[in-house]
């Protein structure tokens, strides 16, 4: 499946740590009203047959907003709950391998830190390349940093679009103007937020006004 742009500037990353007793289809429903335009499911403690149930729940929602349901690492749950995509890192399968169990239907997004990495990513099969920490991050501690300059050699040397990840907020997504990214994927920004509908309202016209896009 190839990967529309119009999917990539505000990609949302579920985290259930700030789920207070509420369900995370509230959230998420809540940041898709406000504007997200992709949605990763990252369970990275559950069971299988709870992600697997929480993919089920959360895919006709989505669909229901016409924005793509992508699952975290989990090649087996995305495969078994219909959903648009999976994302995985260096450190999980390979692109390639990724690539040969989900077939062509799926969208597949790569996590990069290098050009070589993002290069190669793009040669096996990726659709598109989620790109950080591009700021410095309490989400993803193990994350590696990836300055501005970086950044932009990799949406410079890669055709697939490009996703920023990392401690991305309102305040500071405008210094990855000029970058070439195609859009930003952000977890606190969001589901953290008292309110995750004016949060993803408030970065998605940031994201237009600041990136452009």
């Amino acid at each position: 499946m190839k990967c529309d742009k119009r999917w990539m500037p505000l990609y949302a990353v579920t985290d259930r740590a700030w789920l207070n007793g509420r369900t995370l289809e509230e959230p998420v429903e809540a940041a898709l009203r406000g504007g997200a335009s992709c949605l990763q499911l990252r369970e990275k403690d559950l069971p299988h047959d709870a992600f697997l149930q929480e993919a089920l729940v959360l895919g006709p929602l989505c669909r229901r907003y016409g924005v793509p349901l992508i699952i975290n690492d989990n090649l087996q749950v995305a495969i078994e709950s219909g959903a648009d995509g999976v994302h995985i890192g260096q450190h999980d399968v390979n692109a390639a391998e990724a690539r040969r169990r989900i077939g062509p239907g799926l969208l597949l997004g790569v996590s990069a830190q290098t050009v070589e990495q993002a290069v190669q990513a793009e040669r096996d099969g990726a659709d598109y390349l989620g790109v950080g920490a591009v700021f410095s991050t309490g989400t993803k501690l193990d994350a590696d940093d990836v300055s501005y300059e970086t950044l932009r050699a990799i949406c410079a040397a890669v055709r697939i679009p490009v996703v920023a990840i990392g401690g991305i907020g309102r305040g500071n997504l405008g210094k990855l103007s000029g970058s070439g990214i195609d859009g930003i994927a952000v977890v606190s920004a969001i589901f953290a937020a008292d309110d995750p509908e004016r949060a993803a309202r408030e970065l998605r016209e940031a994201v237009q006004e600041e990136l452009g896009l």
